[in-house]
């Protein structure tokens, strides 16, 4: 049997598919278009194994993705391709249009005619899930946390293409009967994530001596959960999930993001004395527009229904993160070649 994972050589993908690949049951179709953020080093770990696959495919390709339908015969789909940083959506809405929506519709276009054409066992078997965020209900104020139930609120071009993708798998359950599910995360963080995310640029900045940018006071909060424990959540809904029902995933661990910063730099003194104090090092600098003040969520459902846990708190999370950084430098400079690490999304005009 074979699952696919699109945007599987991405930061949460990439981890899906080593988790599903080291598990020995299935065979796995990554499915990627490699743009920036996606990259085969992230897949070294899995990619002599006689279950991994690779496709170097856009998702927005209806006759490729169709022929790859045709060929790997998929049990279940693992959907997370997608363009997913906040300030370059700022700046470059189209491609996130263009990949989160009309790629999540080429997707739920190729998996539901092959869908249906299966025999009956198959067909019951069969599974799509939808990966998203929490972004797409907007910000919470003091008090709170967004649950399965909350309004759609999204407030950057990134979240309003995920809300949107959202609808369209929904859509496609509700019209069509595609046996599809929907998860909303929260922030992931955790090994293979690229260099333009929060602790990433913290860590190998402080690991350089160079400065530290916090984006306005430091003060947005948002729900911090291990990416490993996330592709464990994923796999289990797929598993266990209730067709067309949504679940909330979370790291039940709401901090500022000076905290993190702060924590980050806390750890690096220790195993990289030589800069410490790391906290001098931090800047703030001019706020993203319309930075969402507080995420939360309430992933109770998952808990209470499918029997997810979590298997490491942030502490331990944050320390694995950075030691894994540490040791990986080789990963960190195949991967960032290209990337120059400037500013991005300041609302000086989308193109």
């Amino acid at each position: 049997m074979t699952v696919f994972v699109t945007g599987g050589a991405g930061f949460i993908g990439s981890a899906l598919a080593r988790d599903l690949i080291a598990q020995d049951k299935n065979d796995v179709l990554i499915i990627d278009k490699l743009t920036y953020a996606g990259s085969l080093e992230s897949l070294k770990p899995v990619s002599n194994s006689p279950r991994y696959h690779f496709s170097q495919t856009d998702i927005c390709d209806r006759d490729a993705i169709g022929a790859l339908f045709d060929k790997y015969q998929p049990t279940a789909i693992y959907h997370l391709a997608a363009e997913s940083h906040v300030d370059r959506s700022i700046d470059g809405p189209a491609e996130f249009i263009q990949t989160n929506l009309v790629g999540t519709f080429t997707m739920l276009d190729a998996a539901y005619h092959y869908w249906r054409a299966l025999e009956a066992e198959a067909k019951e078997k069969f599974r799509f899930l939808h990966v998203s965020t929490d972004e797409v209900y907007g910000e919470l104020g003091a008090e709170g946390e967004f649950s399965e139930t909350s309004a759609y609120d999204p407030n950057s071009p990134y979240s309003a293409s995920k809300a949107g993708s959202d609808h369209l798998a929904r859509a496609w359950h509700r019209t069509y009967g595609l046996p599809v599910l929907v998860t909303n995360c929260s922030n992931n963080y955790g090994p293979y994530q690229f260099p333009e995310k929060l602790l990433p640029v913290v860590i190998l900045n402080a690991l350089n001596g160079k400065e530290l940018p916090v984006y306005g006071k430091g003060e947005n909060i948002r729900d911090w959960l291990y990416v490993e424990d996330h592709a464990t959540a994923l796999q289990q809904v797929v598993a266990d999930g209730v067709v067309g029902e949504t679940y909330m995933i979370g790291g039940r661990a709401e901090q500022t993001n000076i905290h993190m910063v702060l924590a980050v730099c806390r750890i690096m003194d220790k195993k990289f004395p030589k800069n410490a104090p790391h906290e001098d090092l931090i800047r703030y600098v001019t706020d993203r527009p319309g930075h969402d003040a507080r995420y939360a969520v309430n992933c109770e459902k998952i808990e209470n229904e499918l029997g997810w846990a979590q298997s490491l708190d942030l502490d331990t999370g944050l320390e694995k993160t950075v030691t894994w950084y540490l040791e990986n430098l080789d990963w960190v400079k195949a991967v960032a070649n290209d990337y120059t690490q400037e500013r991005l999304g300041l609302g000086t005009g989308s193109k």
